[in-house]
């Protein structure tokens, strides 16, 4: 690593954790005239996941933050008028449109990849390319079908052809149709003035190094770095170049960063109470979680049953600006279900159930069942509060 400045500002503990709430959207009045779209350009990226047991990842992200959006309309916000495209960042993530030109960097890594997963017989990318051409948008299973009669992971000709275009930037996911992806060509779904790849890595990578910042408020290195799935030596490399300000944080045994514009005021206002998605850019860096609230959280949904601690899909509760605990949620009808409620304090209790009956009410349901409480004594107390 390079040598880092010293740095002149110094911030506490609960600072840091205030700025961090205030930036990812959690504290202070949301913006509710930008509404999801303003959500997804202040975040820069939002993750995409498979499971859905309230909503999908993508939809309770801007509702943790706005409060009851239709449905509905989140998919169109982030869909329609080229708003938006998918593209591998944190994970498979929904990103600003105009946010194309900063991941050439990652497309001219994808093109020069010396091999792949998947072999890809002499012709079949061109195909795809002269199919989406004629008949597109498609879906994969539109261009010929997305897998052959193996695993799930033997994908056809066509859909390896396809992906393979969209790590190359040829072709763009502009939008999902019950969960699948769906394919253009970049010529067709890119606004003209955003379809090149003109910026050297340098420019791209200051440019995500300084939305990670702004969108985090202040973090470590490995925090930033994380963001958009940028190597330590990338973030070295741009890092007093990308406008973000050295600081120092109590507790935190490494040097860390912030944006500026987040230091100028001090976070006031209204603390969300809501559940958040295992997926949410406010916690889904594990060690950034624990560092910032004290609260180890693991998503089990790939954990084996018997070794599941809090719950397949656990939600962690954002109250006050704390995590106060988590539920493990399913929908049987028009009842949620509360298969499992870990409450840290007494002072859990009132804002569990603020948030699951509000959850509940989002998405169309009219009752809420405790099914178990990892302290049976404040179990009463929960559920005379969902009543």
């Amino acid at each position: 690593m390079t040598s880092l400045p010293s740095p002149a500002i110094d911030l506490s503990a609960d600072e840091a954790r205030r700025i961090a709430l205030r930036a990812q959207g959690f504290l202070g009045a949301p913006d509710r005239r930008s509404g999801v779209r303003g959500v997804l350009r202040h975040l820069g990226a939002v993750q995409l996941d498979t499971i859905s047991v309230l909503a999908r990842s993508h939809e309770l992200i801007p509702y943790a933050r706005l409060g009851a959006v239709g449905r509905d309309t989140v998919e169109a916000a982030y869909w329609t008028e080229t708003h938006a495209f998918e593209y591998w960042s944190h994970a498979a993530c929904i990103l600003p449109i105009e946010e194309w030109p900063h991941f050439a960097f990652r497309r001219r890594a994808y093109r020069t990849r010396p091999q792949w997963h998947h072999d890809l017989p002499p012709g079949a990318y061109d195909q795809v390319i002269k199919q989406l051409r004629a008949e597109g948008p498609l879906t994969a299973t539109e261009l010929g079908g997305a897998k052959n009669k193996g695993e799930w992971w033997d994908w056809s000709e066509s859909k390896i052809a396809v992906e393979r275009a969209l790590m190359y930037g040829e072709v763009v996911c502009t939008e999902r149709r019950s969960w699948k992806r769906v394919y253009d060509l970049a010529e067709r779904a890119v606004p003209d003035a955003l379809l090149h790849d003109d910026l050297d890595d340098a420019e791209c990578l200051r440019r995500l190094v300084r939305l990670a910042g702004e969108a985090l408020g202040v973090g470590t290195r490995a925090d930033i770095a994380d963001y958009h799935r940028l190597k330590g030596e990338q973030f070295d490399a741009v890092v007093a170049d990308s406008g973000l300000v050295p600081v120092t944080v109590q507790g935190w045994d490494k040097p860390a960063w912030a944006d500026p514009k987040a230091l100028e005021t001090t976070p006031r206002g209204r603390h969300r109470t809501t559940l958040l998605s295992p997926f949410d850019s406010l916690i889904w860096e594990r060690a950034r979680t624990e560092r910032i609230f004290g609260f180890t959280h693991r998503l089990e949904a790939y954990v084996p049953k018997p070794k599941r601690i809090h719950g397949y899909f656990a939600m962690p509760l954002l109250a006050g600006g704390r995590l106060l605990g988590r539920v493990d949620p399913a929908r049987e009808g028009s009842t949620l279900v509360a298969r499992q409620v870990s409450l840290d304090s007494p002072k859990a209790v009132a804002p569990m159930a603020q948030a699951l009956l509000e959850a509940a009410s989002w998405v169309g349901c009219d009752a809420v069942r405790v099914e178990r409480v990892d302290r049976p004594e404040l179990a009463a107390d929960l559920v005379r509060a969902l009543t």
